[in-house]
């Protein structure tokens, strides 16, 4: 796994190399979960019919964590991990953690599963022949697993519309057979009717023919989730914590059980093991190893990752169906979601690797505790930071110096705010997860990075400009998010406004909070980048920057290989269009988001259909073959109904109605100098009006064509509101100067406006 600190050092060295480049643009008189989310992967699979001669053997531990691994307790898995490739797995099926049997039901269909209405205990055990069934008898030496007919029709009707019996089917249909080693086995392996061909209670029971028989088996070790079930619950039914050292007894007992297996495997087995599923109410990232034969090479020393991640070291639970048919030389349906594992040759040691993966977890965890409360800060901040506006702009007296301080330091306030956002995905430069108080270090971090893009702000001659210092901040933070998505999405994952493993919704590309960030950063740059032309009087030249950052960014955020988002470019396409032809001086109407709104539409309908014509498509793949097959439809009334769910989300709810309202209520009304402040920053800015306007219909569009809702819209908000309030306080302080300048000239200062004098009480 190349190491997190390359991937920034390789992150910063690009990001500094774009900011020199676009350094010229910068005058020296200047005034920046999907569920059926998969990846590429070029390599084809042979024919379903062909003869299986290949084995696999999958290993589920459920619970286990690679804190739980170490030389001296657990021999077997570190030896494992040692001669073979490992990474973390992210379990996630439709819960927020994953029992059991959810798991097992997950490899089964190769797509997140769950047993209705079950409690989070160890699978139920196997109907064995001679015992009665009502999906008939079971196979001699075979099992079914119970409530097989329920548990596929369930899963059939879930968004996820899981399709239980997959694996087995594939396996049986090309003429193999299966064996099950304890009951979680057998719902992992059954077929569409539950079944299995061969079923054996535990490890040390089966026999060398028993592994030679079957060319797919699967084998259960709940030693570590069944000492927390021994352990109990309290009378508040939470569980009973384990001791470290009864942890570390249970993991032991588990390793000696793989011991087993491995010892007993013909030569030429591939071996698949993982942490299957949680412990308890809170989601981890759990172990994952592979060794032996692999598609194309070897699961040599090293890392693990997918296409369905494309992150170091990262695989998902779903990935194993996918990794189990490749690796037995089968199809893989288009029901199952998954990707291959694919071998990482590295050349830490096992204890640097088993690291590296432990601090994953750490990380995950980390930002799983303050994620949510993230947000809540900003906003609360940002309402702070209205309400100080509020005063300054309504009840400064007659001081003129008072006045100008009061001016000058919510100015600097609301460029702190609106940096805020892109220093919360800089933050991931840092391992603050590593802290002993990790909370406390994440936010001093935050504050850090977001200072220091209000320093660069205010640092060069453009501080005197009313927009250009917003310009800095929103071309830095395109620029970062741009970069980061096209070299791996590093600062995606695991920060404060991108997307977590533990989640799994998203591994790469644009999440939902960062391509509002992005869509608003990217309009505002290329509005205010179009004021130089405009001052010359270049209209032609102001409309071709905006186009030529149009096309750059909706590429980003569209295309399956960087931002991979569908409805991003719905959303971006009109908005650029609508802010070329306002910069160009041409008269523009509601009515033009039709057709463009139709272009962007048609633009993410071809890109869906060339990626569906990948080997592995992503999700905007999928979505078109959904499409084809007719399901599509589905899909749009599930997102559609999430977006209007989402007003539920009152805190974010709430945030978007205090910008709107401070924009339109407090901005756009005169204050005691008888001028809005955004009527001031208009005159001051000729491309103002334009972007904010822009940078709105983006964030409303995006609200409308995105499952998060009104989460888009509230982010677009927290950028534009404090860098819109910026410029009007700028604008303010400069009409203050030119006042003092004139004053010496006459009595007393020309009026700043014409309206009415009833304007000044409103």
């Amino acid at each position: 796994m190349t190491s997190r600190g390359t991937n920034m050092a390789m992150f910063l060295a690009t990001l500094v190399a774009a900011l020199i480049g676009l350094s010229g643009l910068f005058p020296a008189h200047a005034d920046t979960t999907s569920p059926r989310n998969a990846s590429a992967e070029s390599a084809s699979t042979p024919a379903a019919d062909a003869r299986i001669d290949r084995r696999v053997v999958i290993i589920g531990v459920p619970g286990m964590l690679w804190s739980d691994i170490s030389e001296e307790n657990t021999p077997a898995l570190w030896g494992m991990t040692a001669e073979g490739s490992a990474a973390s797995l992210s379990v996630r099926t439709t819960r927020v953690n994953t029992c059991p049997t959810d798991a097992w039901l997950t490899l089964s269909a190769g797509q997140r599963s769950r047993l209705p209405h079950g409690d989070c205990a160890l699978p139920a055990a196997p109907v064995l022949p001679g015992q009665d069934s009502p999906t008939g008898p079971p196979p001699e030496g075979g099992a079914i697993a119970p409530g097989w007919p329920a548990i596929k029709s369930d899963n059939a009707g879930t968004n996820y519309q899981a399709q239980i019996g997959l694996l087995g089917d594939a396996v049986q249909e090309a003429g193999g057979c299966t064996l099950a080693v304890g009951p979680g086995a057998v719902f992992g392996l059954g077929n569409g009717g539950g079944r299995v061909d061969r079923y054996v209670a535990s490890p040390d029971k089966v026999t060398a023919a028993d592994w030679a028989r079957c060319p797919l088996a699967a084998v259960e070790v709940d030693d570590l989730f069944r000492a927390y079930l021994d352990a109990g619950v309290d009378a508040r039914g939470e569980q009973i914590p384990l001791s470290d050292a009864d942890r570390a007894k249970a993991a032991a007992a588990a390793d000696r059980r793989v011991g087993q297996v491995l010892t007993g495997l013909p030569e030429g087995t591939t071996v698949l093991l993982a942490g299957l599923s949680d412990i308890g109410v809170d989601p981890h990232l759990r172990v994952a190893i592979a060794k032996g034969p692999a598609a194309d090479g070897t699961y040599g020393p090293g890392y693990m990752t997918s296409g369905a991640t494309r992150q170091d070291g990262l695989v998902t639970l779903t990935d194993l169906t996918s990794t189990t048919l490749r690796l037995l030389g089968l199809e893989r349906p288009k029901q199952a979601v998954g990707s291959v594992w694919r071998p990482e040759p590295s050349a830490d040691t096992t204890a640097e690797r088993v690291e590296a993966l432990e601090d994953q977890n750490v990380a995950a965890q980390a930002i799983r505790t303050v994620q949510t409360s993230f947000y809540w800060v900003l906003f609360a901040t940002q309402l702070v930071l209205y309400g100080i506006a509020v005063i300054a702009l309504r009840r400064v007296g007659g001081d003129r110096r008072s006045r100008a301080r009061i001016l000058g330091g919510t100015r600097v306030i609301a460029l702190l705010g609106g940096a805020a956002t892109g220093a919360s995905f800089l933050a991931g430069l840092l391992p603050w997860w590593r802290a002993e108080h990790a909370t406390p270090v994440l936010i001093c971090t935050v504050l850090g990075f977001a200072g220091l893009l209000t320093g660069l702000a205010l640092a060069g001659p453009w501080r005197r400009s009313a927009f250009a210092p917003g310009l800095v901040i929103t071309g830095i933070t395109a620029a970062v998010l741009a970069l980061d998505v096209m070299t791996g999405s590093n600062l995606q994952l695991n920060t404060l406004m991108g997307y977590t493993a533990l989640v799994a919704g998203r591994f790469y590309g644009f999440g939902n909070q960062a391509f509002s960030l992005f869509a608003v950063a990217s309009i505002l740059t290329a509005a205010w980048l179009a004021e130089y032309p405009l001052r010359a009087g270049r209209k032609a030249l102001a409309a071709g920057i905006v186009a030529v950052i149009g096309a750059f960014a909706v590429a980003v955020d569209g295309l399956p290989a960087w931002g991979s988002d569908f409805g991003g470019v719905i959303a971006m396409v009109p908005a650029f269009a609508m802010l070329a032809l306002m910069v160009a001086g041409r008269r523009v109407s509601p009515l033009l988001l039709v057709p463009t709104g139709l272009a962007g539409a048609a633009l993410v309908l071809f890109i869906s259909f060339l990626n569906s014509r990948s080997a592995e498509p992503t999700h905007l793949g999928r979505f078109w073959q959904d499409l084809v097959d007719g399901r599509a439809w589905g899909i749009v009334t599930r997102k559609f109904d999430a977006m209007v769910n989402s007003l539920g989300y009152w805190p974010y709810t709430l945030a978007v109605a205090a910008a709107v309202v401070f924009l339109f209520f407090v901005l756009a009304r005169p204050t005691r100098w008888r001028v809005s402040v955004l009527q001031r920053a208009y005159e001051h800015s000729a491309t103002m009006r334009p972007a904010l306007i822009c940078a709105l219909m983006v964030g409303v569009i995006g609200m409308l064509v995105n499952d998060s809702g009104v989460v888009i819209l509230s982010v677009s908000l927290s950028l534009a509101t404090p860098l819109m309030l910026a410029a009007g306080v700028r604008s303010l302080e400069l009409d203050l100067r030119n006042e003092d300048t004139a004053r010496p000239g006459s009595a007393e200062a020309p009026p700043a406006s014409t309206e009415p004098r009833s304007a000044e009480r409103r």
